[in-house]
């Protein structure tokens, strides 16, 4: 059995947790556009791709596939997850399973205005958003939010872009040197994230981690505290079955005097995974069920509270290959 790992960057601890469990029944294999993207060489075999964006980017992949005798493939960045998505049946031509959810679903998340317009329509808490500069500033006026807000794209990731306003005035200054921007309230309280996994072939949420966001860097959570919350790990269960999201999902939450509101969803393994599988939360041995054609036990919640991460730099060094 061999899986394939796209867009790798820096994840490292992925590629050697999936390289972990698939130890003597098949290998990891890599691909990244940078020669510099340091988890490369943690797979078994790694290829150099172009960029995403790039005509003929799915054939390389696709032939890979082939190549490799891939059966299951996910991507770590928020662009491609679509990409894989619209193009499934073309993965399971070749008898590989997208590990993922719809391509609906990757956009919504990938739309913050749509996720928002969902979640609210469908009565979870979150952060009241306007993509209207007219409509922000008579709510305003009326009481209904207040300020600090967050301006943002509404096509966004890794915290790119984001802008706290304090006044009307630098509301109108983004609004005016930049399109496609949405303005969302300040959510005053603690954030958490949630690593879930939903099964494949159940479409059932059978893992759900929980942890406190101590400290962020670049969007990620750069120190966190596990806890549990059997209100929460049902407000998540509910969520994820109604939404109808699959696979591996990261969920950003916040607890605000003791309501939570639903924040944003990443349908890929979040910066903070590794959190989850330290404390024995192992979303890799799901897939490698699910890709045996075999369903997982529910396992939510089967972890020890208390644990922090903290993550910490490390380098690696490779030799540039120079033309002779």
């Amino acid at each position: 059995m061999n899986v394939l790992i796209l867009s790798c960057g820096t994840r490292n601890k992925i590629i050697q947790y999936m390289k972990r469990e698939l130890a003597g029944e098949g290998m990891v294999i890599a691909t990244d556009m940078s020669p510099n993207a340091p988890a490369l060489y943690e797979a078994d075999k790694y290829y150099i791709v172009p960029r995403m964006t790039e005509p003929g980017y799915l054939d390389v992949i696709l032939d890979i596939c082939r190549k490799e005798k891939i059966n299951g493939v996910f991507s770590l960045i928020d662009p491609e997850l679509s990409l894989l998505a619209q193009n499934e049946e073309r993965f399971r031509e070749l008898g590989v399973r997208v590990i993922g959810s719809s391509y609906e679903l990757c956009e919504r998340t990938l739309d913050k205005w749509q996720m928002y317009q969902w979640l609210s329509s469908h009565g979870y808490r979150c952060a009241r958003s306007y993509v209207d500069q007219n409509a922000f500033f008579k709510d305003v006026d009326q009481g209904f939010i207040t300020y600090p807000v967050f301006v943002k794209p509404v096509r966004g990731s890794a915290s790119i872009a984001i802008s706290k306003a304090y006044d009307r005035e630098t509301v109108e200054l983004l609004f005016a040197h930049s399109e496609g921007l949405m303005i969302q309230e300040y959510l005053q309280g603690q954030e958490i994230g949630a690593d879930c996994y939903i099964d494949l072939i159940s479409k059932e949420p059978i893992s759900v981690f929980t942890k406190k966001k101590l400290v962020m860097r670049a969007g990620e959570t750069d120190k966190g505290l596990s806890f549990k919350d059997s209100e929460l790990f049902e407000l998540i269960s509910r969520f994820v079955k109604e939404s109808g999201f699959t696979g591996q999902i990261d969920i950003d939450i916040f607890d605000c005097d003791g309501q939570y509101y639903i924040s944003e969803v990443n349908p890929r393994f979040g910066g903070g995974y590794p959190h989850a599988y330290e404390c024995g939360v192992n979303h890799m041995a799901y897939i490698v069920q699910n890709l045996k054609g075999e369903e997982n036990i529910p396992r939510i919640g089967e972890y020890e509270e208390g644990w922090v991460m903290m993550k910490y730099n490390e380098i690696m060094m490779r030799k540039e290959e120079t033309a002779p």
